[in-house]
């Protein structure tokens, strides 16, 4: 019976624990401001085209933004860094503009598809596309080249050309 009682008080404490899980809020893209910089190579991000990406860190307030997504790839992919981060975003090219990518058209990196090796520039050279559908990809893909990769195939050695 003692256990009994105990159990239904226990009840209500794991409902409670289970709710803030749900409840709890979900990180949202930021704004990127006209004169911020790119947390790794220190370009201004707005002044170029193509996909912009940002890295949501455990615990951080601020919020490293970078001004490619190649560039956020390499932040990301660190082991270092890695294992700090709670939320990636990218621009959906497929909802904005090229030349002037906007913060409304930010998704989720994880669940993003991209396109590596494609004709159409960015900020230093061959853009690492991203799109929030796989056909958006694969559309663009057709038109400018490249192959078209789920968040997980996009790993340094990728990036470095190997």
């Amino acid at each position: 019976m003692k256990k009994l009682i105990s159990l239904m008080f226990l009840i209500p404490a794991l409902f409670a624990c289970s709710q803030g899980a749900i409840d709890a809020p979900q990180a949202e893209a930021r704004a990127i401001e006209k004169h911020e910089r790119c947390h790794l190579c220190g370009m201004m991000i707005t002044k170029y085209p193509g996909p912009k990406g940002q890295v949501h860190l455990k615990g951080q307030s601020k919020v490293p933004k970078f001004c490619s997504t190649r560039d956020m790839f390499n932040f990301a992919l660190q082991a270092e860094n890695r294992r700090q981060i709670s939320a990636l975003f990218v621009h959906d090219m497929g909802a904005t503009d090229w030349d002037h990518p906007g913060d409304e058209a930010f998704v989720d990196a994880r669940t993003a598809w991209y396109v590596y090796g494609t004709s159409k520039k960015a900020v230093m050279g061959p853009a690492v596309a991203s799109f929030k559908t796989q056909s958006q990809a694969v559309e663009f893909a057709r038109e400018f080249g490249g192959a078209v990769l789920p968040f997980e195939q996009v790993d340094l050695a990728l990036l470095s050309g190997e």
